[in-house]
Parts: structure tokens; C-alpha cells; sequence
């Protein structure tokens, strides 16, 4: 497995007002899988990104609704990592990888509207107990009478 020195820049942008050190983010690639003939042989294409969940500067309830979202992708260590092997190109499934990481960081610091609780309204209780109505007359209507 190959190691990548980070980007040129000092920080990397994940999210509106979120950016870390470029040197928090280690970058590897490894021979890839699938098709691709003699480039996947012989090219270390595929992509590994990898991240300390401790180094992401985002609050407490970001972090666990990362943690919760991506489950998947954070290992026991509690490193997020992310591999893209989609592309034949080392660049693109660099690219992909901090795309994704920047997708999953913008999805985290959103924090969800709290639910508020509503009653329903007078007309919605009526058109229900309508169609209940309806319903139990054709249903009754189906029963043979009662004299027979």
C-alpha cells in the first residue's frame, strides 16, 4: 500500500466553517479490483481516506449523528474511512473520497427540527370518521339480511 503526502494547502474545507490541518487526513492507495485490464494490475488506483473522528472540529451531537450516519465507515479505532475504488484514475478516487467525507460532514452538522406535537383539525376528524362510515356501510351492505 502506497502513503500520499496531504494536499499543497494547510487546510482542507469540509463543510461551511469547518475545515481541519491537511495532515489530519491520511491519504493511501492499493491495487484495485474489477475491471481495467493492465492498469489495475499494475496501478495503485484505489483510494483510502482515513480520519480521526477526535479530529473533527464539529460539536459533540455532529460527531454522533457522523458516528450514527456512518456507522459503516468508522472502524473500532474510531477512524472514519472512506475508499473509492469506482474510477481507473488515482486523482478521481481521491477526489471522491473528500467529496464523500465533505457530503457526509455537511449531512452531520445539520441538526434535525425537533418534532413538534399538532392535534388534528376539526375538519381532518371529520372527513376520517366519513370515511369510516362509508367503509362500515359497504361492508354491511355485502351481509346478507338478518331474516334469512
Amino acid at each position: 500500500m502506497k502513503s500520499d503526502p496531504p494536499e499543497s494547502s494547510d487546510e482542507l474545507r469540509l463543510a461551511p466553517g469547518v475545515s481541519i490541518p491537511a495532515h489530519r487526513v491520511r491519504m493511501s492507495y492499493s491495487s484495485s479490483r474489477g475491471p481495467g485490464g493492465q492498469n489495475v494490475n499494475r496501478r495503485a488506483t484505489k483510494a483510502e481516506l482515513r480520519l480521526s473522528m477526535a479530529d473533527l472540529p464539529v460539536s459533540d451531537g455532529a460527531k454522533r449523528r457522523l458516528r450514527i450516519r456512518s456507522a459503516h465507515l468508522v472502524t473500532a479505532a474510531g477512524e472514519l474511512m472512506i475508499t473509492c475504488d469506482r474510477y481507473r484514475s488515482q486523482s478521481h478516487n481521491r477526489r471522491a473520497c473528500m467529496h464523500r467525507l465533505c457530503e457526509l460532514v455537511a449531512l452531520a452538522i445539520v441538526e434535525p427540527r425537533k418534532r413538534r406535537k399538532t392535534r388534528p383539525t376539526r375538519g381532518s376528524i371529520q372527513r376520517r370518521l366519513d370515511s369510516k362510515r362509508r367503509r362500515s356501510d359497504t361492508k354491511q351492505r355485502r351481509r346478507p339480511p338478518e331474516g334469512e
